[in-house]
């Protein structure tokens, strides 16, 4: 599992790709569990996605 605990300077394509990764094969319930786990901050989390172009879809547990 890659570890996100320093993705403030991971490349955006490779952390959204990681991120959702992480949610679909390590059936994390939410968001906020991956970050827990992780140790990191959803909201910074989803602030660089979102400055990048990505925003979280929580029906479907995704980053798009």
């Amino acid at each position: 599992m890659i570890s996100l605990t320093r993705f403030m300077n991971m490349d955006p394509y490779i952390l959204v790709s990681a991120v959702n990764m992480q949610l679909r094969d390590h059936e994390f319930e939410s968001l906020e569990d991956l970050c827990s786990y992780h140790e990191i901050d959803c909201k910074q989390l989803e602030a660089k996605l979102k400055k990048n172009g990505f925003t979280f879809d929580k029906e479907q547990k995704q980053f798009k």
